[in-house]
């Protein structure tokens, strides 16, 4: 394979595995997680307890999330047939280039999208805790180490 190619296909899986792993831990930081995602000490954790929110804190927190998570998995779902169509192209006995960017332009603006209602959610969530829960879920976030893309796996790497 040209240089060129494999810069296109790096290019390629960076672009389609950055939302999914933004998603990813996302959520598992949403269903409680936490120690798989962040190699936390705790056995079994959830972020309100982890944040240690009030009652009131845990409610708007709640209320903040229901949607959020439904708007999540339909971007997933928006995805989904472009991402089928793109590696169906890829995969051509004659790919299409044209195709090919196509659907990675069409990937690309809705997970721009995603990201975008992700960074939404997060400062809305900064609005109702305190500058010290703040401060733990901004270092929790950080120490987030994704396990590495899908075609990094299947490659052995």
């Amino acid at each position: 394979m040209k240089r060129s190619g494999l810069q296109f296909a790096l290019i390629l899986s960076l672009l389609l595995n950055l939302g999914v792993i933004a998603a990813v831990g996302y959520l598992a930081v949403k269903r409680g997680q936490l120690p798989v995602v962040f190699d936390h000490d705790a056995k079994e954790a959830n972020l309100p307890d982890y944040l240690k929110l009030t009652a009131e804190q845990r409610q708007q927190w709640h209320n903040l999330e229901t949607g959020f998570l439904k708007e999540l998995a339909a971007g997933w779902q928006q995805i989904r047939p472009h991402r089928e169509n793109m590696i169906n192209e890829i995969f051509s006995e004659r790919p299409d280039r044209g195709r090919i960017e196509t659907e990675r332009a069409a990937i690309a603006q809705l997970q721009a999208g995603q990201q975008q209602r992700v960074i939404e959610q997060l400062l809305s969530e900064r609005d109702i805790i305190d500058h010290g829960q703040r401060r733990a879920l901004a270092e929790l976030l950080a120490r987030q180490a994704p396990s590495g893309t899908m075609e990094e796996q299947l490659h052995g790497q």
